[in-house]
């Protein structure tokens, strides 16, 4: 039976910490720690953050969903604008930003976005290895 954790932040990139926060806790009371939870953490931070930026919707709330089921562990996160969906695009050095996707296509084993009726949901779907007893979670690399 997949377990998931829910929660939803305002809008507001001083939220960013606050999802992190709660990812943490989710994964570890799962026991994926280690790398897997830095990367599932550092991709939540990406997705939270652009949710926050592109927006356009005013008081809007970003929800963020983190659901394991056997060995599949995926990230949801979803904004009320439904018709702005996320581009994946070669930043050019001198850019501050626009590499939050690239990061996301190079650590999650897939990822997309989908409309929904009332949002958008961009989400980010990782391997892990089978746990034995007592032990961690870990990413099994692609293609493994």
């Amino acid at each position: 039976m997949p377990e998931t954790k829910t929660f939803r932040i305002p809008k507001h990139r001083s939220q960013a910490p606050t999802a992190r926060q709660h990812l943490r806790k989710a994964l570890a009371d799962w026991g994926i720690t280690d790398d897997l939870a830095d990367g599932v953490t550092l991709l939540a931070s990406e997705l939270v953050t652009n949710a926050v930026l592109h927006c356009r919707v005013a008081y809007a709330r970003v929800r963020v969903a983190l659901t394991l089921n056997g060995t599949e562990l995926l990230l949801e996160v979803s904004d009320p604008d439904r018709d702005r969906l996320p581009r994946l695009h070669d930043a050019a050095p001198d850019e501050e930003g626009g590499r939050g996707l690239a990061l996301v296509a190079a650590l999650a084993d897939a990822w997309g976005c989908r409309q929904e009726p009332y949002a958008k949901c961009v989400w980010a779907r990782f391997t892990l290895a089978e746990l034995a007893e007592g032990e961690s979670a870990r990413a099994v690399p692609a293609g493994a």
